[in-house]
């Protein structure tokens, strides 16, 4: 008997990834990353050239075709194995990644007299120009005292969907007029697959779209009570029938088989949000375990038994995550993408040469220099807040800080202070959630970071005073989403019938773990105690220089 297979494809911020994955033991056969060609739109729409205002993160979706139609076959080359042996395909993508399309399901941006108007395109998670409309939203709320709020730790983000939809409405009602729906990426690229309905995948809903699987979405009178024309905004532009993981969105059409080289017939599972899909994929199937999806920002997701109410959360929705669990989530907009930032753009020409000379990248030379430092040698202490903050404070006109620079301050230290600013980061994330009964007890890592950077795993053990143990696999989240391609098909097919199964059978950890070091845990105690009264300080509104500065910046442009 031949061995059944799944893929998983990965839609991350920069490319997306294919993974082929043996179903009997996870093993990982294949795998093919696809750069996106457009890559992130944040300045000039494409073709036109139009310049695009601040905060603004866009896509363009044949970027997400072109993942199936190159990674896919590739996988399907380099394993050998035969398309019939492929049961299952499962995706996940980066949330809120929202776009409108008209009844076709075309993307409006694909039509000639809509491409010139940035509303027509899609916005990439990290799209934060609609914040005044979040800002707004959360004042509404809170004043109406709607129930859905303390889900979501008491505010609603600028990167969801709500507040996308309605900065589109404000800055562009005709694109809104003529967008048939509003979908998430994942939602779509599946739907392209399948040839069908776009269903709408709970976990987006949920976390991304205010869904309730017990309430639905918020009332027609709330959103009446945010603008007038939003009243029906959940029958039309949102409505769609919500499938929970694990579901079978479909099959394969003939036409995207051919290009994708599987099968016709091949079961396609509902979309879901790679860090949500890196849960399983790390083998967390149960609660107080939280998993940090570690690459370009940081998810931190976490199980529990029961809902409760946690400051700055993302979201908790009911089998949000595995089924028979509430999944919570909360988040960092920026951990590598700050560490990328800083060799990109303020790395001395010397530590480059230096680098070069030893034969390393700049991370890996730094990363080395920074490990001879010991904790609080530097002196310096920095706010993770370089593309805002999504949790506790939510709110994304906060920016990056560092105190402490003098000049004898070197490079290294500045590096390993932003480091050290991401676990403190993580480390408020935790206290708010096992501080509100929902217990933290261990840390699993998946992602790129972990991979590359034992220095940063050590720090966030020592910051957080906890074991972290780190995934196998090196697409953890492609990995889950193979996990429930394989659920999509179900054991009859040679796949499985729950994700706690599928996790049973294919997830691993590494054997390394890193551990607390006690006289580390000490120092950082202390410096944590001085990021505290900054993060409060500048983020709690004792001063509001960063949005001030910010202010000032946009209006001189």
């Amino acid at each position: 008997m031949s061995n059944k297979y799944a893929i998983g494809v990965d839609f991350g911020t920069q490319s997306g990834r294919a993974v082929l994955v043996n179903l009997a033991n996870g093993e990982e056969v294949a795998e093919h990353v696809t750069p996106y060609r457009h890559g992130v739109i944040d300045e000039v729409l494409p073709v036109s050239g139009i310049k695009l205002e601040h905060g603004w993160a866009l896509q363009h979706p044949s970027d997400y075709i072109e993942v199936l139609a190159a990674s896919v076959p590739a996988v399907m080359k380099e394993s050998g194995a035969a398309a019939e042996d492929v049961i299952g395909l499962g995706i996940d993508f980066t949330a809120c990644t929202m776009l409108p399309v008209d009844s076709e399901g075309q993307p409006l941006c694909w039509l000639d007299e809509y491409k010139d108007n940035p509303h027509s395109w899609v916005k990439l998670w990290k799209h934060h120009a609609a914040q005044d409309e979040a800002n707004r939203i959360n004042e509404i709320a809170a004043r109406r005292g709607e129930r859905f709020l303390p889900r979501y730790g008491g505010k609603i983000s600028s990167e969801w969907m709500i507040a996308k939809a309605w900065q589109m409405l404000n800055e562009a009602p005709e694109i809104y007029e003529k967008a048939d729906r509003f979908l998430e990426a994942a939602d779509w690229i599946v739907s392209q697959m399948t040839g069908g309905e776009a269903f709408r995948n709970s976990c987006t809903a949920g976390y991304k779209s205010i869904w309730h699987k017990q309430d639905g979405y918020p009332s027609k009178d709330f959103f009446k009570a945010l603008d007038p024309r939003l009243e029906n905004l959940t029958e039309t532009k949102l409505r769609g029938e919500v499938l929970p993981l694990g579901a079978k969105a479909g099959e394969l059409t003939a036409e995207m088989a051919a290009r994708m080289g599987l099968a016709a017939g091949t079961a396609i599972a509902v979309g879901n949000v790679d860090a949500h899909a890196a849960v399983p994929g790390a083998g967390v199937v149960a609660p107080g375990k939280l998993v940090m999806a570690m690459g370009t920002s940081i998810c931190h997701m976490l199980l529990g038994a029961e809902e409760k109410p946690v400051e700055g959360m993302c979201g908790v929705v009911e089998d949000g995550i595995i089924p028979g669990y509430y999944g919570y989530e909360a988040g960092q907009s920026a951990a590598g993408d700050i560490f990328e930032w800083y060799v990109e753009e303020a790395v001395p020409a010397y530590i480059r040469d230096e680098a070069e000379k030893e034969g390393v990248n700049v991370h890996l030379y730094l990363e080395r220099k920074a490990s001879g430092l010991k904790p609080g040698e530097s002196g310096l202490l920095a706010l993770d807040w370089w593309n805002g903050n999504r949790s506790v404070l939510v709110d994304s006109d906060l920016t990056g800080a560092i105190a402490g620079l003098t000049l004898r301050t070197k490079p290294w230290e500045i590096y390993r202070a932003l480091l050290e600013a991401t676990a403190f980061g993580t480390r408020k994330i935790v206290e708010a959630f096992h501080n509100n009964g929902v217990e933290v007890q261990e840390l699993y890592a998946c992602g790129g970071l972990p991979r590359k950077n034992r220095l940063l795993m050590q720090i966030y053990a020592d910051v957080t005073n906890r074991e972290i143990k780190i995934a196998a696999s090196r697409q953890t989240p492609a990995l889950g989403a193979a996990m429930f391609g394989a659920v999509a098909a179900g054991a009859g097919k040679g796949g499985y019938d729950s994700i706690v199964e599928a996790a049973g059978k294919m997830a691993r950890v590494r054997e390394e773990t890193f551990k607390p070091i006690p006289e580390n845990v000490a120092v950082y105690d202390k410096l944590y105690a001085e990021y505290n009264a900054l993060h409060d300080y500048f983020g709690r509104g004792a001063n509001d220089v960063m949005k001030r500065l910010k202010s000032m910046k946009e209006s001189v442009r």
